[in-house]
């Protein structure tokens, strides 16, 4: 089981306590920690002050107080750019308007069930992360099948391991390998291979971090520990670097 670190962590504002609760045990027992629950906007925004590491906000569109959960995304929109879903009984076309006007990145309507929560999260989350990267590169990333989607979020990716994400710190992740048509994200505790090539997820990466090095490889420039001739030490591995790199890869690596 992945450690409280590596779970997605999930905010609930919803007013009905006993729904709130039930959603909350559903998802802490398929693998989401749960950050807190609230009934009004002004109590989520205090904990997204203070817990900056929230992934996602659940949120009920008539909650208690003074701003309903329409106006609290509005709020989260401008200030905490996360994603976020409404859970609501309200279907109307006025409130579905205006719901749409915040741009949700899921839309579930009560009564629902333990599945397809956890599938509007997942596609929440994945709908944030196509925006990030469409935003960062002016072009469209995206997977086809659902086990290969790689979610960057809050300088961290959210890698699919077995039926869940797990978060994975950038500053975790060593080294990315291509072999074949599959790619493998080397972390410092774990590898997660992907049916994809490995440009799919280097797009994903800051370039700032993360360089290509070989065409089978990049590497995190954090991660190495020194380097031989044309190989670079990433913890006990050896990681080549071709010739068409490597003048702009030992530029990174000060000697005396």
């Amino acid at each position: 089981m992945a450690n409280s670190n590596s779970k997605v962590k999930l905010l609930i504002v919803e007013d009905e306590i006993l729904l709130a609760t039930d959603i909350a045990n559903k998802l802490q027992d398929n693998n989401y920690e749960i950050v807190g629950i609230v009934d009004t906007a002004n109590k989520a925004l205090n904990i997204l002050e203070s817990h900056n590491d929230v992934d996602m906000v659940l949120i009920d569109i008539v909650i208690k107080g003074e701003f309903d959960g329409i106006e609290l995304a509005r709020f989260i929109n401008q200030k905490h750019k996360i994603p976020f879903m409404f859970l609501t009984s309200h279907a109307d076309s006025y409130i579905f308007e205006r719901a749409k006007s915040v741009k949700p990145h899921a839309y579930l309507l009560k009564p629902f069930n333990e599945r397809q929560v956890c599938i509007a999260i997942e596609l929440a989350l994945k709908n944030f992360s196509i925006k990030k990267s469409q935003e960062n590169i002016s072009e469209k990333t995206s997977f086809e099948s659902k086990d290969n989607q790689v979610l960057n979020i809050n300088d961290s990716l959210f890698l699919k391991k077995n039926q869940h994400f797990e978060r994975v710190p950038l500053q975790e992740i060593l080294f990315l390998k291509a072999d074949s048509n599959y790619c493998s994200v080397y972390t410092k505790t774990d590898r997660f291979v992907y049916s994809v090539g490995l440009n799919k997820i280097e797009e994903q990466l800051p370039t700032k971090r993360f360089m290509r090095v070989h065409r089978s490889y990049v590497i995190n420039i954090n991660s190495v520990v020194g380097y031989e001739g044309n190989l670079l030490f990433i913890q006990d591995k050896k990681i080549p670097v071709s010739k068409a790199h490597k003048e702009e890869v030992f530029r990174h690596f000060r000697t005396i």
